[in-house]
């Protein structure tokens, strides 16, 4: 048994140029390489059965080629006679094997292989030894193949099986098999593991920022070892602004933890605004030799969360214009590209969003790079089952029990520590992650936290979003104790995993998603948060205050309505809200055919605006900002008062339900519309065809969106405003016939490296090049060249179509491929054709 111990090293501090002393220069940087890449060259078959595999490796001489990341699920075609959670799309069983040489000597070298996420119910072998399993989906998990790898030049074969036959085990589409990415890890006997560091920032001003850099070092040699552990910290040109270097000892077959202090001058603040981000290096030599080197990236920033005054970054007072995202992307499933995940996450940034709830389950490694990148910060969510399982298709609790809805509470009790404290250990050195979310409505698996609030009472009416309590905390806590005791206690579940999360990490705080808060306070569920994260119910917030003072309320899921942005703007203490969601996402369709997505806020399926995007822009940023958008008042929430003005129907209407609203002049001739202007600036002027139709201002309408009531008429249809003394307009014109495509790609450069992705967006457009949004045919997309065509897609919500072919039937005019580039230099031609138009032709190079 390897033991675990904790050292302080000596250490020396060496800033600015005395840095330079060093013999350590930039090339560090890149001139050790610990890991291989590991996902070209796979074989993968789905299986029949789900009889776990006996005699492995399997021979795979006529099972399909696949690259990972790869998600067998989103290949499939949408069934109405499967499960509308999972969006209508199977699971099943599959086997995945890789082929590969022995490099290293087994005496010499350690080989791990390091899976950021396979869902799921996965098994692994090499050489048909086992190594292990993993039943998470959404956990990272490695393994060491050294004692299984065959002799240096010599085959191997290591093999993936993974049971979705449980394929509607969630509320969302989670796809399925190696769905993130694979690395090959081979390091010397005496090396800092996989995610053996962690950085943190204890101390920071204007003029110096103290480090603690905590390297876990491990030897498995027979003998003890005397080295030398050197970090050198680089900025974010690459250059070497200060180096620590201790001379230490470990004995054989032991692992310790070291601790490395430094000091830099002047630092550069991590922030969404300015995401700075340095390169922490550290270096095992022994004899002059270098035997290992971890490179940790990180960020300076400092977390202070009070709970009267919200939320302080680097000393500054925060909003967190936060949206929820599900992990998949569309068309290409679970697995997805970075490429798509930059666009995406592009947008959103355009219209304020400054951070990301990761629901309900830890995003890739990759995802978060970005993150730290684009500066977003992340509420890192671990689970959304516990003790006892929800309904897959109604949420709540478990209504029946079936085979194909058994979930992650079947692996809970076993598998919840190690798979919070191996994401945990992946995350934390990420300075997005700003907090730990334990998990989200996770009082729904226990339905007494219905009865103990009060809420579901008979004689509370109008039923129990947002309602302020009738009875007492005194009163909630009593009914919890008279209650009959129970197998699994919630609260005391909630500190077991409080006190994982602080086991890792005291940096950050512990939250949770709560839906039912008034009786999680009650019962002592609340007490394991240092932050409560409310989920929708805002007029709770002051209750709960008053009740319990020393807690800190905020928002960590909203509906996106206007009113809960206020609430933030409005109560000190509340600094956060999540809308519910920030795009669209697959699944919690039940029932909902042929519709096979969730509806949310900003952007759609293929990442097209929608008009949230407009509504959440006006208020999330500064720059002058305006925007239009229409729908037929027969249709709408609104309608028209005996004076001419547009009202409310209920106040429903004034929710920014934005599901009618689109940006296009199409309608039939005197036909009532009604036309929103969208804009941070006080006043708006509507033209059409050249005639005011008067002003508004945004402080006269209840919901900051101008409305008219307009017959109508083809043409052009304008908005003006004002900002600094600079006159602003936007329009829409109407569109005639279909008479051309319009083709938009945004990279026709991509890297060789078999990963580059290019969305090519397709719009119908007139003879003007005036975007057709009320005609639909179908587009195909015909390529030549060494690239991938992921799939195609129209965004729409209802569209059951295959994703994976090169032909789609556009929703409002428009529709979109993806293009990835395989591993070597070429030309990729793509046309576009549809009927009654000239075909289009465009290039990308890869190289």
């Amino acid at each position: 048994m390897k033991r675990m111990v904790q050292k302080y090293s000596i250490y020396s501090l060496l800033l600015g140029f005395v840095s330079l002393l060093f013999a350590c220069q930039p090339s560090a940087l890149h001139d050790f390489e610990r890991e291989t890449d590991f996902n070209f060259g796979w074989k993968f078959q789905l299986l029949n059965d789900t009889n776990s595999l006996k005699d492995v490796p399997l021979e795979d001489a006529g099972w399909r080629d696949v690259r990972l990341p790869h998600d067998w699920s989103i290949e499939a075609s949408f069934d109405s006679t499967l499960e509308g959670c999972v969006g209508y799309l199977p699971g099943g069983v599959g086997v995945y094997q890789k082929h590969f040489t022995t490099t290293s000597a087994k005496n010499d070298k350690s080989t791990f292989v390091l899976f950021d996420g396979v869902y799921n119910n996965a098994k692994f072998w090499l050489n048909g030894k086992f190594l292990g399993e993993n039943p998470y989906g959404y956990s990272p998990v490695f393994f060491n193949l050294t004692d299984a790898l065959n002799e240096v030049g010599e085959p191997n074969v290591l093999t993936v099986y993974v049971d979705h036959s449980r394929f509607a085990d969630s509320r969302w589409y989670t796809g399925s098999g190696i769905y993130r990415k694979v690395k090959l890890v081979t390091l010397d006997k005496l090396h800092i593991p996989i995610w053996g560091t962690f950085v943190t920032t204890p101390e920071i001003t204007d003029n110096e920022a103290k480090l603690n850099i905590e390297i876990t070092v491990e030897n498995e040699r027979t003998q003890a070892y005397s080295f030398s552990l050197r970090t050198v910290i680089f900025d974010a040109s690459g250059k070497q602004i200060a180096q620590v270097e201790d001379k230490l000892n470990l004995g054989s077959d032991t692992a310790e933890v070291f601790k490395q202090q430094l000091e830099l001058r002047h630092p550069q603040l991590w922030d969404p605004e300015h995401p700075y981000m340095y390169k922490a290096v550290s270096t095992i030599v022994v004899g002059g030799k270098k035997l290992d080197q971890y490179s940790t990236p990180f960020g300076i920033r400092s977390l202070r969360f009070d709970k009267d005054k919200g939320f302080f970054l680097n000393g500054k007072s925060t909003y967190v214009k936060g949206v929820c995202l599900h992990h998949d992307g569309g068309l290409v499933g679970a697995a997805v590209p970075k490429g798509v995940w930059q666009r995406r996450l592009k947008l959103l940034k355009e219209a304020g969003v400054n951070a990301i709830r990761t629901s309900h389950n830890p995003f890739s490694d990759e995802f978060l790079d970005l993150c730290d990148e684009m500066g977003f910060l992340v509420q890192n969510e671990i689970f959304d089952e516990m003790d006892n399982p929800k309904d897959k298709r109604f949420n709540l609790n478990e209504r029946e029990v079936l085979y194909r809805t058994r979930g992650y509470t079947e692996h809970f009790q076993k598998w919840g520590e190690s798979d919070l404290k191996r994401t945990m250990q992946r995350d934390r050195n990420h300075p997005s992650v700003f907090q730990w979310s334990i998990g989200n409505e996770i009082e729904w698996t226990y339905p007494d936290y219905k009865y103990i609030s009060g809420l579901w009472d008979p004689e509370v009416k109008g039923g129990y979003w947002n309602k302020i309590p009738h009875l007492t905390p005194q009163e909630m806590k009593a009914r919890y104790e008279s209650l009959p005791k129970r197998k699994y206690n919630l609260a005391q579940t909630a500190h077991r995993l409080s006190k994982w999360v602080k086991d890792m990490d005291t940096t950050r705080p512990v939250t949770a998603n709560l839906i039912i808060p008034v009786a999680s306070c009650a019962t002592g569920y609340a007490d394991a948060l240092d932050v409560v994260g409310f989920s929708y119910q805002i007029k709770q917030y002051d209750w709960c205050k008053k009740h319990y003072p020393n807690m800190l309320f905020t928002g960590s899921e909203n509906s996106g309505y206007l009113s809960e942005w206020k609430s933030v703007v409005e109560n000190p203490m509340v600094f956060s809200m999540y809308m519910w969601t920030g795009i669209d996402y697959l699944g919690e369709s039940n029932l909902k055919w042929p519709q096979k997505a969730w509806s949310g806020d900003m952007l759609d399926l293929a990442g097209f605006k929608k008009a949230g995007w407009n509504h959440f822009k006006s208020i999330w940023t500064d720059e002058p900002f305006l925007a239009i958008q229409t729908h037929a008042e027969k249709d709408s929430e609104f309608t028209v008062d005996q004076e001419g003005k547009v009202v409310p129907k209920s106040k429903k209407a004034l929710n920014w339900n934005n599901a009618l609203s689109v940006d296009h002049w199409n309608y039939k001739d005197e036909e009532t519309v009604i036309v929103e202007v969208v804009s941070n600036l006080p006043e708006a002027e509507l033209f059409l065809n050249g005639q005011s139709l008067g002003s508004l201002r945004v402080s006269d309408s209840q919901d900051q969106i101008m409305r008219w009531a307009v017959p109508y008429q083809a043409g052009i249809l304008e908005a003006r405003a004002v900002s600094n003394g600079k006159e602003i307009i936007t329009a829409l014109k109407t569109a005639a016939e279909l008479a051309d495509i319009s083709v938009d790609v945004d990279k026709t450069l991509l890297q060789a490296d078999g990963y580059d992705v290019s969305h090519v967006v397709v719009q119908l457009v007139d003879k003007d090049g005036v975007p057709v949004k009320t005609q639909e045919q179908e587009v195909v997309f015909e390529m030549e060249g060494n690239g991938r065509l992921l799939g195609v897609d129209n965004g729409w919500n209802k569209s059951t179509q295959d994703y994976q072919t090169n032909r789609i039937v556009t929703h409002l005019g428009r529709c979109m491929a993806i293009i990835q580039s395989n591993t070597t230099s070429d030309i990729v031609r793509l046309t576009v054709r549809t009927k009654g138009v000239d075909a289009q032709q465009i290039s990308i190079r890869i190289e």
